[in-house]
């Protein structure tokens, strides 16, 4: 034996120990992790991957499914959307930078969302010649970028370059555990192609996280503090904008607002904290309650309310509690707050909720509070039923189609996506993940795909998606049919079609009321005629479609379309139209 081999005893050992394409060694170790599904869209940075999956397969190794999506925002959005019902992270895997840029609208609104996955995407080789996995084609040059995270680094909590083939196992793990601590996130890895050619080894793939995540807790004193001022209170109020937890949470929450007899308003909720017939839920304008609440509670709101038209009581106090309550990701955000609480709503709604118990309470100002948001909640369905209503003689609207939608769902498991479609109200919603809106990053395209991702998840439930005719057009709804077709995903697709971009109407006409683009006929830079005949984009991939011009046809149409879901298993899309907003 040389004096090499005394000073190393474990040289040979190591040599000799199975080894495995570094390309295929991020499969494995994300299925030991529980990942599913890895949302992907190949490219020239892929053959190392492409050959480790087919090496995994011949030998029966188990891995995530990798799924061919033929559009990266696509990809991005279907692991939100899975996230969203399942409550389990999923990866994303990207082509280079132009890949990773078709999906940084996806890491925005996942960012903005507080959603957990793994993107990654390969990095266009870096050498010339002499190396494997070396560029070959003129991509090779013409995708090299000086700081390729860029595309994304603002919308993830953490990012790397992987730059040595046993990095991957240990990185794979530290990107799980931040990004599913709290606040939860996206993060990037890049994967260059000359490292994902050579090779590592194969040994501890299988293992367990090597590290957990971080999951803040409530402080115990500023939930006394909470506590307190609630019970004390006359007149509280709660904010809920991203629902209420998990499914334990979601239920407590609901009997302690009526228990306590507390007002609760969805404004802009892009979950549901609350059914929509609770008699505590005032629906979704905070502003009157604002005004007189003395104790509010902004559970989990980016934005809890319109500074310019509703003012807050300036005596009452207000308590933020989230994950981030604070929302530090973004540098304007000057919401007042007396009180902040750090932690996951499913652990600070139940902690709320114990130390509350106890306290003492005026039985007789609960019971006159709890009437009087009755009444209240009461009267704001009333409104929206008599909406309902004269839409069905004035013309289809969003309010009328909602209604319609929500008829046709009562008693059915399901999940609807409103992308700038049924709003909440006229559509009724009981279950805590039965309603999803749109990210308050406003990118656009989401809901299809998002819907997509979550019958993935959960495929006994009915999903639907409800968008506008501009957001359907940027779910690049052909790849969104084609992927529906060839993972059969019967979602329903309700396209809410006006011919123009609703939204941008709005915004106009609410800074400008008076001004000359209100009055015009036609305002500047927000039609979109002539509208496509969407339900031929449907039916290019065997999807049943149909549209509907007259109210008289809404609901045949809608149990017409629900029934080949339910039974053929097939994607159905209504092409709606709709008078404007």
């Amino acid at each position: 034996m040389s004096e090499n081999e005394t000073e190393h005893p474990d040289t040979d050992r190591r040599d000799e120990a199975p080894v495995i394409n570094a390309g295929g060694a991020i499969f494995p170790r994300l299925k030991a992790l529980g990942i599913d599904y890895v949302f992907a869209n190949s490219g020239t940075d892929f053959p190392p991957i492409i050959e480790g999956l087919a090496e995994a397969e011949a030998s029966g190794v188990d891995l995530p499914k990798a799924l061919v999506i033929p559009h990266e925002h696509a990809a991005v959005s279907m692991a939100h959307g899975y996230w969203l019902v399942s409550g389990k992270a999923q990866s994303v895997m990207l082509h280079t930078n132009v890949g990773l840029s078709n999906g940084a609208t996806g890491a925005i609104n996942a960012a903005c969302e507080h959603v957990p996955m793994i993107l990654m995407s390969g990095r266009t080789p870096v050498t010339e010649g002499e190396r494997f996995g070396a560029r070959t084609v003129p991509i090779g040059w013409g995708q090299e970028m000086r700081d390729q995270t860029a595309l994304v680094r603002e919308s993830c909590k953490w990012d790397y370059e992987l730059k040595y083939p046993e990095q991957i196992g240990g990185l794979i793990d530290r990107a799980y555990a931040i990004s599913n601590s709290t606040p939860r996130g996206p993060v990037y890895l890049s994967i260059p192609r000359e490292v994902l050619c050579e090779t590592t080894r194969s040994e501890g793939l299988e293992a367990p996280c090597s590290m957990a995540p971080a999951i803040a807790a409530p402080d115990a004193t500023a939930l006394s503090e909470a506590a307190r001022m609630l019970a004390e209170a006359k007149a509280p109020l709660v904010i809920a904008q991203r629902g209420a937890g998990d499914e334990a949470s979601f239920a407590a929450f609901s009997r302690w607002a009526e228990d306590w007899g507390i007002a609760v308003s969805s404004w802009w909720a892009t979950h549901l904290a609350i059914p929509t017939d609770h008699p505590c839920h005032v629906g979704a304008n905070p502003g009157p309650w604002l005004a007189e609440a003395d104790v509010v509670v902004v559970l989990d709101c980016l934005a809890p309310w319109w500074p310019d038209n509703h003012p807050p009581n300036p005596d009452a106090r207000i308590i933020h509690i989230g994950p981030d309550p604070l929302f530090s990701r973004y540098p304007v955000r000057n919401f007042r707050s007396d009180l902040s609480i750090v932690g996951e709503s499913a652990t600070t709604i139940p902690a709320l909720i114990a130390a509350m118990e106890g306290l003492p309470r005026d039985q007789q100002m609960l019971e006159q509070r709890r009437a009087r948001l009755a009444e209240a909640s009461a009267a704001v369905r009333r409104g929206i039923d008599d909406l309902s209503t004269r839409a069905m003689h004035e013309g289809l609207t969003k309010a009328h189609v909602g209604r319609a939608l929500s008829n046709a769902l009562k008693g059915v498991k399901s999940s609807v996506f409103s992308e700038l479609g049924c709003p909440l109200g006229p559509l009724e919603r009981q279950d805590r993940n039965s309603w999803f809106q749109e990210p308050h990053s406003g990118g656009l395209g989401w809901g299809f795909p998002a819907a997509l991702g979550a019958q993935l998840a959960d495929p006994d439930r009915v999903v639907v998606a409800t968008m506008g005719d501009g957001s359907y057009m940027f779910s690049n709804p052909t790849a969104c049919h084609q992927i529906a077709e060839a993972l059969e995903l019967p979602v329903l697709v309700l396209v809410l079609n006006n011919e123009e971009w609703g939204a941008v109407r709005a915004s106009v006409s609410g800074l400008y009321p008076k001004g000359e683009a209100s009055r015009a006929n036609r305002m500047p830079l927000t039609a979109l005629q002539p509208s496509p005949d969407f339900s031929l984009t449907a039916r290019a991939s065997r999807a049943f479609s149909r549209r509907v011009e007259l109210a008289a046809e809404l609901d045949e149409a809608i149990a017409e379309a629900l029934e080949v879901v339910r039974t053929e298993r097939r994607c159905a899309l209504l092409d709606i139209r709709i008078l404007p907003d």
